[in-house]
């Protein structure tokens, strides 16, 4: 008797997950910078295995987005970047002179005449979406409703089998360190925080962390760990 009543017990509790899961919506919106520096940041951190992201790095170009809001939002990315052991990347053809200037990331990338939108979808839990399709600054919708990220991550494998690889676009690793990149690689070496290591080399925070980003790129990593040990293969230590 005691074991029916607990198996009426275990499929009444289960009925009641299920029509929770039912009545709960497929995405929920996000507005505000501060909301949505929060989500995007939630997203990095919650990343473990897989990256999935339709990205155009021109969309963003001559809007009126704040220079804080564009480094946070680079910084999450790089963030789950490092944390998955899969990336894969679909840029549209017209944002490839952005990407070939830009830092670069591990993973893989490919180009594609054009994206449908912006996404990023991490670990096929969870999907990112902007509410207007574009940016992400304007508001974005999170999904986690199974079906739909699912219908989203097989959406990303169909224009990825028919993207072109772009590796080859990138600009090609100098094979020496460029001399005003040298005081950075030292005070990254040190361990100084960001702000010691500017205010000893006379530059501000801003172009600290520029300087930082072009030796990352000049190293072909993202990760200030790693770094010490690259240029040390390179001979440039």
């Amino acid at each position: 008797m005691a074991e029916t009543a607990g198996s009426v017990m275990l499929a009444r509790s289960a009925m009641n997950r299920a029509v929770a899961e039912a009545q709960r919506p497929p995405g929920r919106p996000v507005r505000g910078t501060r909301r949505i520096s929060a989500a995007l940041a939630g997203l990095a951190a919650s990343t473990r295995h897989e990256l999935l992201t339709f990205d155009d790095p021109a969309a963003s170009a001559g809007r009126a987005i704040p220079e804080p809001f564009l480094e946070l939002a680079g910084a999450c990315m790089r963030a789950a970047v490092e944390r998955a052991s899969e990336v894969r990347r679909i840029v549209p053809r017209h944002a490839l002179p952005h990407v070939a200037g830009s830092v670069r990331t591990p993973g893989r990338a490919r180009f594609a005449d054009s994206i449908p939108f912006k996404m990023i979808i991490v670990d096929r839990t969870v999907a990112a979406i902007p509410l207007d399709l574009e940016l992400l600054y304007n508001g974005l919708l999170l999904i986690r409703d199974q079906v739909v990220v699912q219908a989203l991550v097989r959406a990303h494998h169909t224009s990825w089998d028919a993207a072109e690889e772009f590796a080859d676009a990138i600009a090609p690793q100098p094979r020496e360190l460029p001399a005003q990149l040298r005081p950075v690689l030292e005070a990254l070496l040190a361990g100084l925080t960001d702000e010691t290591a500017a205010a000893r080399l006379g530059m501000s925070s801003r172009t600290y962390s520029r300087r930082v980003g072009e030796l990352m790129h000049a190293l072909g990593t993202t990760s200030r760990f790693r770094a010490g040990a690259e240029a040390a293969r390179r001979g440039w230590l």
